[in-house]
């Protein structure tokens, strides 16, 4: 009778009620020591904390667990946890079952608000890691600086060879590049050549160290940088070009909250998400800032979640790209996805029937592409298409003679015959796109986009106070975010089952 028949610990009950997901938390047994809590309790107590605010610290969890009393009757006699217990618990037994649960409640609420998952609005966005922010480790420039101590080490090298080895008779072979075990065996082999004591190194202000003692240290020194450096560039991988000493996942990023107002890049993660009536029905996070390649990972999350693809996928012109078109064609997924010029091509008529385009050109009777000037260009060869995952490559002609033609100056800028690269597969995907979205449907699809993938981003952060992660490692920011999305979905349930109601009470 205490709190209000409107509050929403009413929808979230209603919710945890149907959902079941004590079957995803792990029972174990405790013969010793304090008695565990209660799982089920603290995941209502995490989640509701989620749905109301947003975020919420450990201790104000914990604070809220002595003094609200939609808690309290939430632990139902259990006594409050501390912030400890509370992080403890999301970290080591949500950690690896918060997908299953996140699946769990978006279930339960699709079945009850009948969420349509054939038409996903898709869209991504910067969220700063908890990192510094002068933190940044540059992959070109550690490989920059390795390939310079490389040089310092031949040198260093061939004079060793030169004035201490020649009188025995060795000689240390000189390498473009060094590993770490070769440069060991290079200090072992100098040591004990020439019988070198470290402990008698002088060391301080004063003392005059020997020729043996310096090229020593040295050629020591150098292998430690090799080692550092070794280390920063496996740390940043194959993918990334940057990561932060303080959260090594985190990749440096240009954000749209620029508070430093320098343009400076910061640390940061590529947060994606796939909305359906404005629920989040996927989410992921990603450590390049390139919306292209986030695409398909983020849709194998979607299948797994719903067992199969959305029909409609709509997103902006970060995702269109030629690997993910033959992606939706491969999965029965129609082609909703803005490419990279398609403002241009759908407003700007002088850039669309531009006749001096290669796209626009006519064909000969062979196929081959004629010019305004009824110039053929003639085929020259096949060139691999740079990232594509289904061994598609595009075609490379030249114009048979480029001389005295009067469209010179507007057909090319070049010297010589001009040539053009066409990829007809890819020409054809962007008229079909033009087509799906300049369409009646099309046009729907884009504004429904707009307003509920990033209505939902701008919800998040701006009502529900999340512009920063708490946590710092992939892992932990998935965790995080898929709370974050629970919380969400949770909340917005609860307003529109609110919304239902108030027309019924007004009358």
């Amino acid at each position: 009778m205490i709190i209000d028949i409107s509050d929403p610990v009413y929808s979230f009950s209603e919710v945890m009620d149907q959902a079941d997901l004590g079957k995803y938390l792990a029972v174990k047994e405790c013969r010793t020591g304090r008695p565990r809590c209660d799982a089920e309790k603290l995941l209502k107590i995490v989640l509701f904390s989620f749905m109301e605010h947003g975020y919420l610290s450990l201790r104000n969890i914990r604070k809220a667990c002595k003094t609200d009393i939609r808690y309290l009757w939430l632990l139902d006699g259990m006594e409050a946890p501390s912030h400890v217990t509370i992080g403890t618990f999301i970290r080591d037994e949500l950690g690896g079952s918060i997908e299953e649960i996140f699946r769990a409640v978006n279930q339960e609420i699709f079945r009850e608000e009948r969420v349509d998952t054939e038409h996903a609005y898709i869209d991504g966005t910067k969220i700063e890691a908890n990192a510094n922010k002068y933190t940044w480790v540059w992959k070109r420039s550690c490989t920059r600086m390795r390939d310079r101590v490389f040089g310092k080490v031949t040198e260093l090298i061939e004079r060793i060879n030169a004035e201490d080895l020649i009188f025995l008779g060795i000689r240390i072979e000189s390498r473009e590049e060094y590993a770490i075990e070769y440069l060991d065996q290079i200090l072992d082999l100098y040591k004990g050549a020439l019988h070198i004591d470290e402990g008698s190194f002088v060391r301080g202000k004063g003392h005059h160290k020997s020729s043996l003692q310096r090229k020593y240290q040295e050629l020591k020194g150098y292998r430690d940088r090799l080692k550092n450096y070794a280390k920063h560039i496996e740390i940043c991988g194959e993918t990334r070009n940057s990561y932060s000493k303080t959260d090594h996942d985190a990749t440096f990023m240009r954000v749209k909250r620029d508070y430093m107002g320098n343009d400076q890049l910061l640390p940061a993660y590529n947060m994606q998400a796939v909305i359906c009536d404005e629920y989040i029905a996927a989410i992921d996070a990603r450590q390049y800032a390139s919306d292209m390649e986030c695409f398909i990972p983020l849709m194998e999350k979607f299948h797994g979640m719903y067992g199969h693809y959305p029909k409609y996928p709509v997103a902006d012109a970060g995702y269109g790209s030629y690997n993910n078109y033959l992606y939706c064609q491969e999965h029965g997924m129609e082609k909703y996805m803005k490419f990279t010029m398609y403002e241009k091509e759908s407003r700007d008529p002088a850039y669309r029937d531009d006749p001096f385009r290669a796209v626009n050109f006519t064909q000969g009777e062979k196929g081959e592409p004629v010019c305004p000037n009824g110039k053929s260009f003639l085929y020259k060869y096949d060139r691999h298409i740079k990232g594509n995952r289904y061994g598609r490559t595009e075609e490379i002609y030249e114009c048979e003679n480029c001389d005295g033609c009067p469209y010179k100056e507007k057909c090319s800028k070049g010297e010589g015959n001009r040539k053009i690269r066409l990829n007809r597969e890819l020409s054809q995907i962007h008229k079909e796109v033009l087509e799906n979205l300049n369409s009646i449907h099309g046009s729907l699809l884009r504004m429904n986009r707009s307003i509920q993938a990033e209505g939902t981003y701008g919800s998040m952060k701006w009502n529900r106070s999340y512009k920063r992660a708490f946590r710092r490692g992939l892992k932990e920011v998935i965790l995080e975010f898929t709370l974050i999305a629970i919380g969400f979905n949770l909340w917005k349930y609860h307003n529109k089952a609110r919304s239902r109601e108030e027309p019924a009470e007004t009358a």
